[in-house]
């Protein structure tokens, strides 16, 4: 069965940028299991196989589950057709913790690192290759050009670690982009110590607005408030650390209590 293009995905064909990918993989004794999302053709399945986890495979394209059921036929009982978005992870992992891990097609790869962090009580370890852009996105810090709500999310509850870039010509179809490969490894701390849907929505706002400085996109937060007017609220977004942004929060939940 020939390869195709699916659901936005590039098929990897060097083997060993796939082993370089398996071997990424950090953590020891947080999990048992491993869930790779979109395995295409099978090229990273292979290598993670060789791992001493149970590994299972959500594949959403009926060609490319044909593909894995033909060559791993071990993975029969542990391939899962269906749209990892749309997919219950606590059904999925009989709420056991996993690692999360895949050559992520890029028009999904934001979405799924999202879901991940929705999750993020199952998932102590993420490896994932992503469009470069969005790798270097999630890893970035306060004053890079690419430092943004997925930064800052991201960054709130994961270490986040660039490995590696992979030039275009290692897929099939190549890419219009290149790639790269990212670790995310779960902070022990998960607690923000402050209102964290009030937090989520203060960096998504603040920068929906990223050229403007605080005391503007602050208004429906602190409206007419003194503290608009102090030096830290003539700031923009990508000048606040994830502290900075916790504090923030505080800052505006401590007003509103008042």
């Amino acid at each position: 069965m020939r390869a195709k293009k699916s659901y936005g995905q590039h098929f990897l064909h060097r083997q060993d940028v796939a082993r370089r990918i398996a071997a990424s993989l950090a953590l020891s004794g947080a999990y048992e299991k491993l869930i790779e999302v979109g395995p295409g053709t099978g090229m990273l399945t292979r290598h993670l196989l060789e791992l001493p986890f149970e590994l299972f495979v959500v594949e959403a394209d009926p060609d490319m589950v044909a593909v894995i059921r033909r060559d791993f036929p071990e993975l029969d009982s542990r391939i899962i057709e269906a749209d990892f978005l749309k997919a219950d992870l606590e059904t999925l992992s009989d709420g056991q913790s996993f690692a999360l891990i895949g050559n992520f097609p890029y028009n999904i790869s934001s979405q799924i690192i999202f879901k991940m962090l929705d999750s993020r009580h199952l998932i102590p370890e993420m490896v994932g290759m992503f469009q470069k852009e969005v790798a270097e996105r999630v890893v970035a810090g306060p004053g890079s050009k690419t430092y943004g709500v997925i930064s800052v999310l991201v960054q709130a509850y994961y270490d986040c670690k660039y490995l590696f870039g992979v030039d275009k010509s290692s897929f099939n179809p190549p890419p219009k982009v290149q790639s790269a490969v990212i670790r995310l490894t779960r902070k022990e701390q998960q607690n923000l110590g402050c209102d964290e849907v009030l937090f989520k929505e203060i960096v998504k706002t603040t920068f929906g607005q990223r050229r403007k400085m605080l005391r503007n996109t602050m208004k429906n937060f602190l409206p007419e408030n003194p503290l608009l007017e102090t030096e830290f609220f003539t700031k923009r977004p990508e000048q606040l650390s994830l502290e900075d942004f916790i504090q923030l929060t505080k800052t505006v939940e401590n007003q509103r209590s008042k």
